[in-house]
């Protein structure tokens, strides 16, 4: 997906490699002097006679025939005839940017619609490249006749996963051959490019005659040629070797990603389905290298082919209590009609839709609770889970007191504390609940069922932490399921899990294989087998029908990820009360919905050049410097990242949803290497001669400061 990104945002480029400033040159036809093979073919000059042209300008030309062999004038156009059709043109005015040069007309009878290109294409018109190269203009071009059917929602567009409306436009097309096979235009033609028409075919059942000549009617250009991945040197040169890393979020192995000790946890075991990705044993819970283990991607492809599909992502969750109809199944139960949300979910999506507010605005507001008056928390930053729960569990704690830190360290014999900075701590403590034993799951997290953790009310304070941390400037979440939120705003009852709300294996098994029985004797099998787990939940039921899967799986989800964790999701809920935290989530779902699940976006060079702000007198040539740095770390030329930049200055690695308090700021000082005050969001930059000794300053404190820090935290592990 993301070289099909890259191939599609990419900013059109001039033609390098072309001599005498030829990438400088216009096309004759649409006079545009980019160079987008991907939107208008390929660029080319004929040097002789100073002339330029997209290929696809040329192509779809109303008035210009190839009379010449390939080799002979530009693509075995005739020079001469080009310059006539340039003249032809040059009397036609565009009916999209009103300049004239507009060499194709649209070919319905009586449509005198004539545009350029590159015009056509921001219109909308449909070019068909075979046959007589004929062009449709927005009200004429060819549509697909698509018989009514009870889509869901959304469906994935088969090459990006991306979920999308399954209704034909001009950038959503159907697949001829697989009814339920649909697609982005932009991601057809990359693919028809990347393939060429040798391999260009139907993701789902391969077929290439229908799928292609559906899809040359509907604009998508063929290319007679290889596929690219035939054309590359030693393309399959990596299949020789076996693929040994870990690639899970959190590889536990203390040796590196890359260390593989057969016969042991820390054995890598490959992706049973692409074979290139990778986990030690440890790092996925698996108990044996005969266990079968998928990579995210292969899993997802899996239940988006077979009998399940994925949640949609990144959508607010205002209808997004799925019912398991359309998050598990391929196919409709004739028997359970479509669940919709409850009537509390609906008045509250209506509720969080008339008042919808930025997030920064309702916590900055929440902060108007915190008085003057402080409390200190002594936190040991090697234990930070322990020394955060005695603070706040201390009788004189009061969440709307202000927050002090002071770090000790219980190795040091004098009792020596050192100022802290609250946005740190919080960071820190944040970054420790994500990873605790009270949420299960790989990027979006579940409750857990932690008998001692429940015995000891750790849930309760997480959820207080939680709150507390975001109302005293702390950072997002970012981590929680939508499963999990959905339960928070609209209550458990009014959820339905999906399937990527199991994080345990096993159950996972159990319930892809009771959807893909495909006959009352399997099922009754997988109810034999797993007998005395249904009974243990509580789904015991009699199988009469294949129809029954669908409520089998259904009752399994919903004890998994619901009831089994009612106790901890109640101890939970009642911490996040902390300050009216959770009260404000309930009225505007749709704001906290974004910083609960979903991390906040990279940092750009921009972004942090605009947080800081010159604290005293400018050094102009160390700011210079800085600019110049903060533009070499985003372009990866720097041994440091715009997260270090900011841990180094503020203690976090992303802005707080409230924003920082007081506000990052810069000083320039004739000190000898850079100091980072976390306590007041500072930094002083050294005043240097050079940019190159300002960088190794700056990459050298920073790296070696965030060094020592992770080592001096890392000697209790979590």
């Amino acid at each position: 997906m993301a070289v099909l990104e890259l191939l599609l945002r990419a900013p059109c480029k001039m033609n390098e490699n072309k001599p005498d400033g030829s990438q400088t040159l216009a096309c004759v036809f649409c006079r545009k002097n980019d160079d987008c093979p991907n939107k208008y073919g390929e660029k080319k000059t004929n040097e002789k006679w100073n002339l330029t042209v997209h290929y696809y300008c040329l192509l779809m030309s109303s008035g210009i025939w190839q009379r010449g062999k390939e080799e002979e004038g530009v693509y075995g156009f005739l020079i001469e005839d080009i310059r006539k059709e340039v003249n032809r043109a040059s009397k036609l005015k565009c009916c999209v940017c009103k300049k004239t040069g507009a060499s194709i007309g649209c070919v319905a009878p009586r449509c005198k619609r004539s545009y350029h290109f590159p015009c056509g294409l921001q219109r909308e018109c449909i070019f068909q490249f075979t046959g007589n190269f004929a062009s449709f203009c927005w009200n004429h071009r060819p549509v697909q006749i698509v018989t009514p059917n009870n889509y869901r929602d959304s469906l994935p567009c088969t090459i990006c996963l991306e979920f999308i409306e399954p209704i034909p436009t001009y950038s959503i097309l159907r697949s001829p051959c697989c009814k339920n096979a649909w697609f982005h235009r932009d991601c057809l033609q990359v693919q028809a490019i990347n393939a060429g028409v040798f391999f260009f075919r139907c993701t789902i059942c391969n077929n290439s005659d229908i799928f292609q000549k559906e899809m040359l009617r509907m604009g998508i250009h063929i290319p007679e040629k290889d596929a690219s991945w035939e054309l590359e040197e030693n393309a399959y040169q990596e299949l020789l070797q076996h693929y040994e890393r870990c690639d899970v979020r959190r590889c536990r192995c203390k040796e590196g990603r890359d260390y593989n000790a057969p016969n042991s946890k820390w054995e890598i075991k490959r992706c049973q389905c692409c074979g290139s990705s990778g986990t030690h044993l440890a790092c996925s819970s698996l108990r044996s290298w005969e266990q079968n283990w998928e990579c995210l991607e292969c899993r997802g492809i899996l239940y988006n082919s077979g009998s399940f599909q994925k949640a949609k992502k990144h959508t607010l969750p205002s209808t997004n209590n799925v019912g398991i109809n359309d998050c598990l199944l391929e196919e409709s139960s004739p028997k359970l009609p479509r669940q919709s949300p409850g009537a509390q979910g609906r008045d509250l999506l209506r509720q969080g839709s008339k008042f919808r507010r930025d997030i920064s605005t309702i916590i900055i507001e929440l902060g108007f609770q915190i008085i003057k008056k402080s409390k200190r928390l002594y936190i040991n930053k090697a234990d930070i889970w322990n020394s955060a729960l005695d603070g706040f569990r201390n009788q004189k704690f009061n969440p709307s007191y202000t927050i002090e830190v002071a770090y000790v360290n219980e190795n040091d014999n004098f009792g020596r504390e050192h100022p802290g900075s609250k946005h740190e701590f919080l960071s820190l403590l944040m970054q420790h609940l994500e990873n605790s034993a009270l949420f299960e799951g790989s990027l979006s997290k579940n409750l857990s069922l932690n008998s001692q953790a429940l015995k000891e009310n750790l849930y309760y304070e997480a959820g207080k932490m939680l709150a507390i941390s975001l109302v005293h400037g702390g950072p997002s979440p970012g981590f929680f399921s939508k499963t999990l939120f959905n339960c928070l705003v609209y209550g458990p009852e009014n959820t339905e899990p999906i399937l990527d709300d199991v994080s345990d294996f096993d159950v996972a098994q159990i319930i892809i294989r009771i959807n893909t029985a495909t006959n009352v004797a399997d099922l009754n099998s997988v109810m034999n087998e797993y007998y005395n787990y249904f009974e243990l939940i509580g789904c015991l039921r009699l199988i009469t029908s294949l129809s029954d899967k669908y409520i089998l799986a259904k009752d399994i989800l919903v004890y998994h990820v619901i009831k089994r964790v009612q106790a901890p999701f109640e101890s939970f809920k009642q911490g996040l009360k902390t300050l009216g935290v959770l009260e404000k989530i309930e009225t505007y779902p749709e704001a906290f919905y974004g910083i609960f699940c979903h991390k906040p976006e990279n940092l750009s060079a921009k972004i942090l050049s605009d947080l800081f702000t010159v604290h005293t007198l400018p050094d102009a040539q160390a700011l210079g410097f800085w600019n110049s740095y903060v533009q070499a770390v985003e372009d990866g030329k720097t041994a440091t990242t715009m997260e270090d930049i900011l841990i180094f200055a503020t203690g976090c690695n992303s802005i707080p949803p409230a924003g920082f308090k007081p506000t990052p700021s810069i000083e320039c000082l004739h000190v000898d290497f850079p100091v980072g005050n976390k306590c007041n969001n500072c930094l002083a930059l050294p005043i240097t001669n050079t940019y190159k000794e300002f960088q190794e300053k700056m990459d050298f404190s920073i790296r070696n400061t965030l060094r020592l820090e992770k080592e001096e935290s890392s000697h209790i592990e979590h």
